[in-house]
């Protein structure tokens, strides 16, 4: 047979084959489409005369030796682009930045490493700032932009560090944690592909507007396959959508929640006070007293089970003491001797009442078939379990899920286990029924067999000639062509290759049960900064997060660089911390503006007309309107936001606001690890007091602006 033909193929191989091909290439073309703005952004010269351009993803030439034509950022060649300098050169003689508008080159810089060498001419510059500089003063988008062109040295040895354990990255706001984050993931996908792309990579954000603002950086590096998903989006079926009051929150996410959550479960698992009177259509009344059904509640208990999985252990300790009391009942001889029914018969007496609907529902009424959504829905309405003081906090008889239950329904549904058997069974007479349909089909071939032929020397093969049933049925299978993230989007049970945790610091001790449960690996990278804690179920420090979990076995790294807020401005919210931590001290700011913080000072019922007149006027005030205003974040407590809704009706707001409009209205919350050029802040006194970590978040919506703040407030200062 030739090379050709033996290409081509019909069976079961060769479709999976060629979906496989399919699925490599459209993902090929989409990876295309995502980077074509950005493709190239640099190239290295080394003194042995080699150079490489360095890009988003990788390309090669199409010969035969597939020679490079563009290296991707992640590459170790491509490593002196981020960490030569003049005096560790790395073997360069050069290094180019390029700065590009879709596919036309707008800007050269060069930075010539061979300080000694004067044949090196062309666009030099030796300040190796100019390109950073001119990226954090860009204009915003309303959507953050990768860093691959500006990475520093710091953030590079973060970002490639290996993807085992657990990596805490802590820094202060504007130090790039985010930035670091998702560069990380990139290169961990690039790097360790065959072990991560199976299992997925997720991103957990604070809130959606967050995920919004991120969600093209990871496809700009070329990866589309990550899960982005805020903890309240980790329970598959469930949305969350309503809202707690922060002593609610603190109260759900308190790791006593376990062991509440885990007596509800216990109490659920009953006994008759003396005895239940079951009515058997046949038999009459079955009473089922409670030393049996302690009996069977303890060996039930005691196989170690989830809830639902032990029901069955349950249910059939129950069945066999009715068997037995029936049996009794039944045979006793009235003489004082044997019991007069066989073990057939006894045998049948235990079908009869296995299939009887009344002790059915007398098992279900002492040992439930639980789903984590009545579990839970059970409790709020009644949280017996609770402390009394902390149960009228958590009391809810209806009402939508808030991101603070999706933790404790994880819960719940480890403590319930799924009883799939009866799934399995549907499932697996559903392949049988095909089975037989594909053999039907199979036979009316085999019948309708034409023997024209059969004296020629070739043979005419027929479909029954050359697969049985079990396998034609399995090529009518639909193939799964969802990818690792989809999938795991889908499955509570999912276990992913690696976390990353943005702002680890607001998620609640239960939050934690849950993505450790995601990650058995323990390959985890958590951003964050203890400062910046707002949620009051919030962590104080990383060993609180992680001693039950990894103990001591974690990494920390610092970066103590503010690359996004100018001097002038941090200055304003250290103040803000150094009331309460006097020796607090802040990120290193790369930038200062020369502008001040404007600060106007105004009675109570003037707030909303003075901090609508600052936000219309501050981004103009930037460089006498030489360059675009970018965009401007209000950002006010949460009972101001209606009325500045209404006073600036251009501006997008809510619980998903449109960050790429000109103008955003942000609760504190709200405006965690975004930026925007311009901020005016609305009364902070109320951000400050609302709430027990009220300084923490008058320190973030401080700390989002690049360019420019205002802050508008009400009394003397």
């Amino acid at each position: 047979m030739s090379r050709s033909v033996a290409q081509v193929g019909t069976g079961r191989q060769a479709k999976v084959e060629r979906d496989v091909r399919t699925q490599e290439q459209a993902a090929r073309l989409s990876q295309l489409n995502a980077v074509e703005s950005g493709l190239c952004f640099g190239r290295i010269d080394f003194r042995d005369g080699a150079e490489h351009h360095i890009g988003r993803i990788g390309m090669r030439e199409d010969d035969a030796e597939r020679t490079p034509l563009l290296i991707d950022w992640r590459a170790p060649v491509a490593r002196p682009f981020y960490l030569a300098t003049g005096y560790s050169p790395m073997g360069l003689s050069r290094r180019r930045h390029l700065t590009t508008r879709g596919r036309e080159v707008t800007d050269l810089h060069d930075e010539i490493m061979d300080l000694g060498d004067a044949t090196r001419t062309g666009y030099e510059n030796r300040d190796a700032d100019e390109v950073l500089l001119a990226a954090l003063n860009a204009a915003r988008t309303g959507r953050m932009t990768d860093i691959v062109q500006t990475i520093q040295a710091e953030q590079d040895r973060i970002i490639r560090a290996p993807h085992r354990g657990v990596l805490v990255v802590e820094g202060g706001p504007g130090t790039g944690k985010t930035a670091v984050a998702l560069h990380r993931a990139a290169y961990l996908l690039y790097a360790y592909r065959e072990q991560l792309a199976r299992r997925a990579v997720l991103i957990v954000g604070p809130n959606p507007a967050f995920l919004g603002y991120i969600g093209e950086v990871l496809p700009s590096l070329g990866e589309t396959g990550v899960l982005l998903a805020t903890t309240g989006e980790l329970f598959p079926g469930v949305t969350a959508t309503g809202t707690d009051t922060p002593a609610a929150a603190a109260v759900k996410g308190g790791t006593a929640m376990a062991d509440v959550l885990a007596r509800a479960v216990r109490d659920r698992q009953t006994v008759p006070e003396r005895v239940t009177a079951i009515e058997h259509e046949d038999h009459g009344t079955l009473p089922l007293d409670r030393e049996s059904a302690e009996d069977a509640r303890a060996a039930a208990r005691a196989t170690g089970l989830p809830h639902n999985l032990a029901r069955p252990h349950f249910a059939f300790r129950v069945i066999d003491a009715l068997t037995a009391q029936l049996a009794e009942r039944l045979g006793a001889d009235p003489y004082g001797g044997p019991n007069l029914l066989g073990a057939d018969d006894i045998a049948q007496l235990g079908k009869e009442i296995a299939t009887s609907p009344a002790v059915h529902a007398a098992i279900d009424e002492l040992w439930p078939h639980l789903t984590p959504q009545r579990l839970l829905a059970d409790f709020l309405a009644d949280p017996l379990q609770l402390p009394e003081h902390e149960q009228a906090l958590v009391r809810r008889s209806d009402g939508p899920w808030t991101p603070a239950d999706v933790p404790l329904l994880d819960e719940a549904a480890e403590l319930l286990g799924e009883d799939d058997s009866a799934a399995r069974a549907a499932a697996e007479a559903a392949r049988q029924e095909q089975v037989a349909y594909a053999q039907g089909v199979l036979d009316v071939s085999a019948g309708s067999k034409t023997y024209e032929f059969e004296d020629e020397e070739s043979e005419v093969l027929a479909a029954h000639d050359v697969i049985d049933a079990e396998r034609f049925a399995e090529r009518q299978e639909e193939a799964d062509t969802r990818s690792a993230a989809e999938r795991a989007a889908a499955d509570r049970t999912w276990a992913f290759g690696h976390i990353v945790v943005d702002e680890a610091q607001e998620l609640s001790a239960m939050a934690w049960r849950l993505l450790m449960r995601r990650c058995p690996s323990r390959s985890m990278t958590l951003v964050g900064d203890p400062a910046q804690t707002g949620d009051a179920a919030g962590c104080d420090s990383w060993q609180q997060i992680l001693r039950p979990y990894v103990d001591d076995r974690w990494t920390l790294e610092r970066l103590g660089v503010n690359y996004r807020t100018p001097a002038e401005i941090m200055e304003v919210a250290a103040d803000v911390r150094r009331a309460e931590e006097p020796d607090f001290t802040p990120p290193r700011s790369v930038r200062s503006t020369g502008e001040e913080p404007v600060v106007v000072t105004v009675a109570q019922d003037e707030l909303v007309t003075a901090a609508v007149e600052l936000a219309l006027k501050l981004p103009d005030t930037h460089r006498g309107g030489a360059v675009s205003p970018g965009r401007l974040a209000v950002i006010a407590p949460a009972t101001l936001l209606p009325r500045l809704a209404a006073a600036l009706p251009g501006a997008s707001h809510g619980e998903t606001p449109d960050l790429t409009r000109p103008t955003v209205l942000l609760t504190p919350r709200q405006a965690k690890g975004l930026e925007f050029d311009t901020v005016v802040v609305v009364d902070p006194d109320t951000v400050r007091t609302a709430s027990p970590r009220g300084t923490n978040d008058l320190y973030v919506a401080l700390t989002r602006p690049t360019q420019r703040l205002g802050v508008v407030r009400t009394g003397a200062a």
